[in-house]
């Protein structure tokens, strides 16, 4: 299952999500979704688990709680079809 995780501290790394996680099962992937052009976190990441029981668990376990002395928002991300679509780029 693939978890969104939003709300992160700009320090925060892959590392520290990674441990969050695994203490809730397999961490398959954890995917920290950095600014291009300065490289810098932009505050939110994606956690893939293999076992969506174990994926609950985290999603019940780490929603609204601190890491980094934030407050995670964790819930299950939607598919890239479902989310709405942004204006024209020009």
């Amino acid at each position: 299952m693939n978890i969104y995780v939003g709300n992160l501290s700009y320090n925060s790394s892959e590392d520290d999500l990674r441990q969050a996680f695994a203490e809730f099962g397999a961490v398959s992937e954890v995917n920290l979704i950095k600014d291009k052009f300065t490289g810098e976190s932009k505050g939110f990441a994606f956690v893939e688990m293999a076992s969506n029981s174990e994926a609950e668990a985290a999603i019940q376990g780490l929603n609204d709680k601190q890491l980094g002395g934030r407050n995670l928002k964790v819930n299950q991300a939607k598919p890239r079809s479902d989310r709405p679509q942004r204006g024209p780029r020009y």
